[in-house]
């Protein structure tokens, strides 16, 4: 078990995700593999992800700053600061930065585990957009669904921009 201790707000390991990143705080191996605790900065109108479900973990969305848009299941919903947006396991979902200035959301994930895919995809997208083959390998690691199919559709819905596609006209 780790000993206490305090994290400035630069500390932890980064991975850089396009247009957000994902700051590892708290790693299972800190909580006994409870929890993991990651902050996502986002930019601007920034879409985090496909749509995608995980099979063994639930996340909670704490938001700190910005405007943050979810599709969960079939609902829209959108968490201002102080908001806590939570997605069950089992549920397809995706969230993205709703507005025109940074924000950024304190994702707890439990149970651990999951925060280990956002170092491995990181380190993938070092020299660009990952095979396909390789990105699926790492989502069936993580029991992961990701449908990248539904980026087009997102883009144009919510007026976001993802790494690798064109960015939708101004909303």
């Amino acid at each position: 078990m780790a000993s206490p201790r305090v994290l400035g707000p630069h500390d932890g390991h980064l991975a850089i995700l396009g247009g957000t990143s994902a700051r590892l705080m708290i790693e299972g191996d800190d909580a006994g593999q409870r929890i993991a605790l990651v902050e996502h900065p986002m930019q601007p109108r920034a879409l985090a992800a496909p749509m995608h479900r995980h099979h063994r973990e639930d996340e909670y969305s704490f938001v700190l700053e910005g405007k943050i848009g979810a599709l969960l299941g079939d609902s829209v919903v959108i968490g201002n600061p102080g908001d806590l947006l939570f997605k069950p396991r089992e549920q397809w979902h995706t969230f993205w930065n709703a507005g025109d200035t940074p924000a950024r959301i304190l994702e707890i994930i439990s149970p651990a585990g999951f925060e280990n895919y956002f170092r491995e995809l990181g380190s993938a997208l070092i020299d660009g957009p990952p095979d396909p083959q390789r990105l699926a390998a790492l989502c069936a690691r993580y029991e992961l669904d990701m449908d990248m199919s539904s980026v087009p559709g997102l883009i144009q819905r919510f007026g976001v921009r993802f790494p690798g596609t064109p960015a939708a006209a101004p909303r």
